[in-house]
């Protein structure tokens, strides 16, 4: 719950009322996070703080180069200084079209520092004709880069450009000690701007708040123990919001930030703090790994074995939220052996479990959860009308309070704990029945020899379904279902293969096993389950 709010709980408890008294007061107390308040209003505030306590200590290392706080903010500064004179302003969102790096940080901070929010993007990976779209939407025209990238943006003939990499060695380090008197005074300023692939073929820009940040990255569980002295790891695509958990939240901290080149394992092998995608972290080795201390997960669900074997080597956290939720707003310590859930709210945040009418579902019963709190970020950027039809009055809360729907499947547990079941995307219809996929591959994944599972639609008939690795016992996969599923879940295919595919974002490339699939069926029916019916 909001600390803005109430601290006695909800302010309307009109979608609970069909409840009896004893459930409303339970989800009450498990649908609110802890209040906490945050020790600063915006994120870069924390970095120049820890740069003004310990400036001799690295901020960052990067290939064979390193940079301290002193440094990073002194370069930072000088940085801001030149946006502003480029005419970018409070409010303003800059264009970061670069690659992991020293220099991507500079620019982050830069343009924080100035009131403005950054707008990242892998400029390696990103089609230029979806640069430009994003190009199109943002208030300010420069646009900060790197010089080895600039050739191939979609930039206007007068279009304002810094290469980052070429501005940083223009000159020597200018003594920029001063933090830029910029009048930022709300914490609703944006933060940065995420772009999540769109349904009609243009990305959503989603629009996240200093709040939004700070109330995740300075509270815990979700600085993850960050602290002086810790190594964190930067292994994320920049234009993932667990992006800035790597990377806000090691600078917030005072930590040293280690910003991976292509082996992620190398990089694993150095830090104390890790985040990842259940898929990145199932390609690791815990014993590889004997600093680290903290792992967190994320982005997509997570197998039981892989949190299992996890939390045997270290603190492991499970967690869940879409980016319109600012990176995670439930996480779960997990201990191994026990049922792996997503957890409780993150402090100052609620989840709501509700029925298609809108209302509390009670404890144990399946719905869709809907996030509040200052969590909730501030809407898509100029599209008022998708904002509109995502973002909602919040009830429970009240006060102008927006709550957002994930559109994540979900259940409290009799403990109070949500238990994630799957996307509302991830409910298909075959032969006239509902399933849901992320049953199905959990099922799967429970069987023995397959360590990761990844179920399917592929047409109204039938489904199919990729497990890891190549040596995983396919007959035995598919008994194992037949006798726990009903007939018209079982995939009528299943394809053995050593590593699933990963789009740039660290999660299961689903697109491309589709097609997969329908390659290696072409010119022959697919055949039915055997035992399955017609």
């Amino acid at each position: 719950m909001s600390a803005t709010a109430t601290s006695s709980g909800f302010v309307s408890t009109q979608a609970l009322g069909h409840l009896p008294p004893l459930q409303r007061d339970t989800l009450q107390a498990w649908g609110c996070g802890a209040v906490n308040p945050l020790p600063y209003t915006y994120i870069h505030q924390a970095f120049e703080a820890h740069a003004a306590a310990a400036p001799e200590e690295i901020a960052a290392r990067w290939l064979d180069q390193s940079i301290s706080y002193r440094q990073l903010n002194r370069q930072a500064n000088r940085l801001a200084a030149h946006l502003i004179e480029q005419g970018v302003v409070p409010g303003d969102s800059v264009a970061l079209f670069v690659e992991r790096s020293i220099p991507m940080l500079v620019g982050m901070l830069a343009v924080l520092k100035v009131g403005a929010a950054y707008v990242p993007q892998d400029a390696r990976i990103t089609p230029p004709a979806q640069l430009a779209m994003i190009l199109e939407s943002l208030s300010s025209k420069v646009v900060l880069t790197l010089s080895g990238f600039k050739d191939r943006l979609p930039l206007a003939a007068d279009q304002p450009c810094v290469c980052l990499d070429e501005f940083l060695v223009q000159a020597p380090w200018l003594a920029e000690e001063a933090d830029p008197n910029v009048a930022v005074t709300r914490p609703g300023d944006l933060c940065f701007v995420l772009f999540t692939s769109g349904t009609t073929g243009r990305p959503n820009g989603v629009r996240v708040t200093h709040r939004n940040v700070c109330n995740v990255l300075l509270t815990a569980p979700g600085n993850l123990g960050m602290r002086p002295g810790m190594i964190v790891g930067q292994i994320l695509n920049i234009a993932f919001d667990m992006a800035a958990w790597e990377i806000l939240g090691c600078l917030a901290h005072g930590a040293t930030l280690h910003i991976r080149t292509q082996d992620i394992g190398q990089t694993a092998r150095l830090c104390h703090v890790l985040i990842a995608t259940p898929s990145i972290l199932g390609t690791l080795d815990p014993q590889q790994c004997p600093d680290l201390e903290t792992v967190a997960v994320a982005g997509e669900p997570c197998p039981q074995a892989l949190a299992d074997r996890w939390a045997a080597h270290c603190v492991f956290y499970n967690g869940c939220g879409p980016t319109e939720t600012t990176i995670v707003n439930t996480l779960h310590r997990h201990t191994p052996g026990a049922p792996l859930t997503i957890g409780t709210p993150t402090p100052n945040n609620t989840v709501y479990v509700l029925d298609e009418h809108g209302r509390a579902c009670a404890p144990g019963e399946v719905g869709e959860m809907w996030a509040g709190g200052d969590g909730v970020t501030a809407g898509y950027l100029n599209n008022p009308l998708l904002t509109a039809q995502r973002y909602r009055p919040d009830p429970f809360l009240g006060a102008g309070r927006m709550m957002f729907r994930t559109r994540d499947l979900g259940r409290w547990t009799d403990s109070g704990a949500l238990e994630h079941l799957g996307r509302v995307d991830d409910q298909v219809k075959v032969r006239g029945f509902r399933v849901e996929l992320d049953a199905v591959s959990t099922t799967l994944e429970a069987c023995g020899s397959c360590s990761r599972a990844v179920a399917l639609k592929f047409d109204s008939q039938h489904l199919v379904a990729f497990v890891t690795p190549a040596s995983a016992n396919v007959p035995a996969a598919r008994q194992y279902c037949a006798q726990r599923l009903a007939y018209y879940c079982v995939p009528a295919l299943i394809f053995a293969v050593e590593n699933l595919p990963l789009t740039a974002r660290g999660k299961i490339d689903k697109t491309l096993l589709l097609q997969w699939a329908r390659d290696s069926v072409e010119g022959q029916q697919l055949a039915l389950q055997e035992g399955g019916r017609p």
